[in-house]
């Protein structure tokens, strides 16, 4: 007898739908999105510095079985950059208006690095939007982040990065993560120096880097990053509030090589929301969509698919809201629970 056919395997005989690049006016400023496919829906968030073709890999394929909306959020890609709030609760309204503009009221939300910080504030800002969330290694859970951004977050960076316009300095950044990313063991270097997992994504970093020689798009970047990060790392956690997620279904994507925002992230929610479902990509760093998009498209078909959606109960919100979060329901052992507490004390400044 053969094994059951999984909603991944029954979509790859659905033709792949056309991705339009569509527009809106909302509030004044034009949104940017990427649109594919019917049926049940699905919001793609990326995150910073990115835009929506982040998400080309996956996006026709989730469309098969899907309506698919992967927006450029405001200061990213070809939407608007205005001087504007740019914190993460200001995105989560921004997801929220496009909805209604295109007259979506349900969707399962998939949010990637700062996108899943967003996916998470959205969460638990409109409640009656969300059927259920993929946390792909997102921001907003402890204070490790990579000494880039930290780097990125401090007064004049802006100046530094008027540099990456310069004629030459692009090929010489990318030309030295080539170099860097080929190291091996072999090569002698101890790990303090050269760590394997810096130049894992370094592809990708590289590409939202070159975003951002126009002058609007630092100070966008600029913006978001101090909303979100500081000298001493990740400002906001989501750690304090996971409770009004308890009986959400909960998918969480993480590579192991991340290079970006630590892979143990994963425990630490994971002690909190016991219920998600972690799923490890190994050798792949702070794009597992990318490094394996196959296996992401199955595992999100196969999420939704085996998952009820959420109904919103506004009398069992209100007792979450009114009761916080309950410590002694965190699962794991004495260190990760001191870990966790730690981060809650720390970062309790979550939007």
């Amino acid at each position: 007898m053969s094994a059951p056919e999984t909603s991944a395997t029954a979509a790859t005989a659905v033709p792949t739908p056309p991705v339009r690049l569509e527009y809106r006016t909302i509030h004044g400023y034009r949104r940017a999105f990427r649109i594919a496919g019917s049926g049940p829906a699905i919001l793609l968030i990326h995150g910073i510095t990115d835009n929506s073709s982040t998400w080309d890999e996956v996006i026709g394929d989730l469309a098969r079985t899907h309506t698919v909306i992967a927006p450029d959020l405001l200061g990213h890609g070809l939407s608007d950059k205005p001087r504007a709030d740019y914190s993460v609760a200001a995105f989560a309204n921004g997801m929220r208006d496009l909805l209604v503009v295109l007259g979506i009221s349900k969707v399962t939300v998939v949010g990637h690095s700062l996108g899943g910080g967003v996916a998470m504030q959205f969460c638990y800002q409109f409640p009656r939007f969300v059927e259920r969330a993929v946390l792909v290694a997102p921001g907003g859970v402890s204070d490790g982040v990579t000494p880039f951004l930290r780097m990125a977050a401090l007064p004049g960076a802006r100046t530094v990065m008027r540099a990456l316009s310069l004629p030459g300095v692009l090929p010489a950044l990318r030309g030295t993560a080539r170099a860097l990313s080929r190291i091996d063991d072999s090569a002698g270097l101890p790990e303090r120096l050269a760590p394997r997992h810096w130049f894992v994504d370094h592809p990708d970093l590289l590409r939202v880097v070159g975003d951002l020689t126009d002058s609007e798009a630092q100070a966008a970047f600029v913006r978001t990053l101090r909303s979100a990060v500081d000298w001493r790392g990740q400002s906001i956690t989501t750690l304090d509030r996971a409770h009004s997620v308890e009986n959400l279904p909960l998918l969480m994507i993480w590579g192991d090589r991340d290079p970006v925002i630590p892979a143990r992230h994963a425990e630490l929610f994971g002690a909190v929301v016991p219920s998600a479902q972690v799923e490890m990509f190994p050798g792949s760093g702070h794009f597992p969509f990318h490094d394996d998009p196959e296996r992401f498209v199955g595992l999100v078909e196969d999420f939704i698919a085996l998952t009820d959606p959420i109904e919103f109960d506004p009398v069992r919100w209100r007792e979450l809201m009114s009761s916080g979060q309950r410590i002694d329901g965190f699962d794991g052992d004495q260190k990760l629970l001191d870990q966790v507490r730690l981060a809650m004390e720390d970062e309790r400044n979550a939007s």
